[in-house]
């Protein structure tokens, strides 16, 4: 978890679409930052884009289509409790849960390119 200098938790305060290729967060620390959507695609944090490990099996992610349409389009996000989107992506793609901290990462790396 991340938190601010007084050690409170750190989460968006505002998450919206900028653009057709980027989204844009505003956190409760202050820090503006935007997330190209593509990178947000291409980190998708599930089991079929990241693979997953259960009682010591391994099981690898799924090889992306490429140029797939609607790809790297937004439907639909949606808050999951206090501490999480889930974005829809047009080619139907859903089961990303993309956690603030996990959020918080990503725009720390488009801020800092080296931090990945």
């Amino acid at each position: 978890m991340n938190f601010d200098r007084e050690g409170m938790p750190v989460y968006p305060v505002q998450i919206k679409q900028t653009n057709s290729s980027q989204l844009f967060l505003r956190w409760s620390d202050g820090l503006d930052a935007s997330i190209p959507l593509t990178v947000l695609r291409d980190r998708c944090p599930c089991a079929g884009c990241k693979g997953e490990t259960v009682i010591f099996k391994k099981s690898e992610p799924l090889l992306p289509i490429l140029g797939a349409p609607g790809k790297y389009e937004v439907k639909a996000m949606e808050q999951v409790g206090n501490y999480a989107v889930q974005v829809v992506w047009a080619d139907g793609h859903s089961t990303g849960i993309y956690t603030w901290d996990y959020l918080r990462t990503l725009c720390t790396e488009q801020e800092n390119p080296g931090a990945r």
